[in-house]
């Protein structure tokens, strides 16, 4: 296809988070044009956090709008073409590989796919009005915010024990609601969680409501599901530890995932199974799923294209 056509481009990268946008900002910088495909979400999970002050290079935090916009600028500022459309449809079988949107077609060499991955949510009242102030899905995110403060983690998983555990560090005391009466979490993590004297389970519960005023929560509303008794519960903020899932659903059958949906990729790179495509950012990693680790696979994975478009050339 030629290079004159608006729709063909060298480096096609789905997804605007840390990590989409940093492989546009490195792409853009090896004179490699690429387009950026922001989707339904731009900016990523970013956009729904309010203060961000893990992010190397503002000591006094920043808002996660904020930091995506900069992000955003300093990719286009080098030449990355930031489009607000969503990919629908992709065909990796043959080169140039094409990704499809609701406005139009593109062709790249390479595709650079970063669409992340989407924490679980209870979907109750109250959950998505307090996103960000008091609600959380990330304990190393937010946890900080929370010093001295009782908490809730809802969630029987190794995740759950994880992130209770590590919020412990601040809160003073979090509170466990399970809606079984056992957990699923290894008998490790159940351990360490036992023996902390800051964790409190709540066995059997479900949480049906988050309340709170109009700046922040103060409470939940639990309901026991075996007695189906309702009760207030005040507490300063809820995370949500019952899983994620990679936003993968368009590449299925098309690249290698693990069970859950996460792409896979070759070790020490961001190479998946089929060449000239690459994953970067939580679409990726199930592990740490911070955006400076999403923004530092979003760097290679600009490189990995680079490198490989430059061996297809020779």
């Amino acid at each position: 296809m030629s290079e004159n056509n608006g729709t063909y481009k060298k480096v096609i990268i789905i997804g605007s988070g840390p990590a989409g946008l940093t492989a546009g900002l490195y792409a853009a910088r090896a004179n490699l044009n690429p387009l950026v495909l922001e989707g339904t979400q731009p900016g990523g999970q970013l956009t729904i956090t309010t203060d961000v002050e893990n992010y190397p290079g503002f000591p006094d935090g920043i808002l996660g709008p904020e930091l995506m916009d900069k992000m955003r600028q300093q990719a286009s500022k080098f030449g990355a073409e930031c489009k607000y459309e969503t990919v629908s449809e992709v065909n990796f079988s043959e080169r140039p590989f094409k990704v499809k949107t609701e406005k139009s077609e593109y062709a790249g060499d390479t595709v650079i796919i970063s669409t992340g991955a989407s924490a679980l949510f209870l979907d109750v009242p109250g959950e998505e009005k307090y996103m960000g102030r008091g609600v959380s899905a990330c304990a190393t995110c937010d946890g900080f915010f929370f010093s001295n403060q009782e908490i809730v983690v809802v969630g029987g998983g190794d995740t759950a024990m994880e992130e209770a555990t590590y919020l412990t560090k601040f809160a003073k005391k979090v509170h466990i609601v399970h809606r079984r009466d056992e957990l699923r979490a290894s008998k490790t993590m159940q351990d360490r969680a036992r023996k902390n004297e800051k964790i409190e389970f709540i066995f059997d519960t479900v949480i049906d409501e988050i309340v709170g005023d109009d700046d922040a929560v103060n409470g939940v509303k639990l309901r026991n599901v075996k007695s189906g008794e309702v009760s207030d519960f005040p507490i300063e903020g809820v995370f949500m530890a019952i899983g994620h899932t990679p936003n993968t659903s368009i590449f299925k059958g098309k690249l290698d995932m693990d069970d859950v949906g996460y792409l896979k990729v070759k070790n020490g790179s961001t190479r998946t199974n089929i060449e000239g495509i690459f994953a970067a950012g939580d679409v990726a990693d199930h592990v740490y799923r911070q955006a400076v680790t999403a923004a530092g696979t979003g760097c290679m994975a600009a490189i990995d294209a680079e490198r490989w478009l430059e061996d297809q050339a020779n």
